[in-house]
């Protein structure tokens, strides 16, 4: 415990982190994946909530794009983190880890409801929650839950986990020669909208003074190495 440097983390996943290599759906591999990285983090003493997206599934943002009415789509987005929710709290109970899954969207059979003092209380006794459904609202994206939700639970720094090893000025599956930033301030993010969250995330983490670290998820052992200060990502502060 003596040597971490955040004791208590939120951590973003986003849906197509758990598709792994498919086109679509929960890899099995990459769910286990998932799950042996936030058990070895559980292990040092780290506090753990997570927030999981559900664009592997449902996209409302895509689907009102053809049409669908953009409340419907976003509801049925936020269904799909509740299957990715389920997932992940089974891969991790098979791992011997505690864990809680907490819904903005009451289904009282399926998971528990969001209540933020059993969500403390989960997390005081060493139990992984996973807050699911969003924020419960439409036009509100799971980036803008994560950042919520981390305040709420007074998470010290938020992580962000990508397929890239952290924040670049292109993207570096599209632009060759594109250059990685170390370290930056969240107003810079904004007025170079850098596509890294959206911008009511940023914005609310930068008034909120909640560091954000983007690395990539691959990185075997890159949770931890954060949580114990290793320079891993990208970090965006002030």
């Amino acid at each position: 415990m003596s040597d971490l440097q955040y004791r208590r983390i939120m951590l973003k996943l986003s849906g197509e982190a758990l598709m792994g290599d498919q086109g679509f759906g929960i890899s099995p591999e990459m769910l286990s994946y998932v799950a042996g990285e936030v058990k070895n983090v559980i292990e040092l003493g780290v506090e753990l909530a997570i927030v999981v997206g559900g664009g592997n599934i449902f996209r409302g943002v895509k689907a009102s794009s053809f049409g669908m009415e953009r409340t419907s789509a976003d509801h049925m987005g936020m269904l799909a983190t509740v299957i990715n929710s389920l997932a992940l709290q089974d891969a991790l109970e098979k791992m011997g880890i505690q864990t809680r899954v907490q819904t903005a969207i009451s289904m009282h059979e399926v998971a528990e409801p969001y209540i933020l003092r059993r969500a403390l209380r989960h997390l005081e006794k060493g139990r992984v929650v996973i807050f699911a459904a969003g924020t419960g609202n439409p036009y509100f994206t799971t980036d803008t839950a994560a950042v919520l939700r981390a305040q709420e639970v007074h998470a010290d720094v938020l992580l962000k986990a990508t397929k890239v090893d952290g924040l670049y000025d292109a993207d570096p599956e599209k632009v060759e020669g594109a250059n990685f930033i170390k370290s930056i301030k969240y107003m810079s993010v904004l007025e170079r909208q850098l596509k890294v969250m959206d911008m009511t995330a940023i914005s609310l983490a930068m008034d909120n003074h909640l560091p954000l670290v983007v690395f990539n998820l691959k990185g075997e052992g890159n949770i931890s190495k954060v949580a114990r200060g290793e320079f891993v990502g990208t970090r965006i502060s002030h």
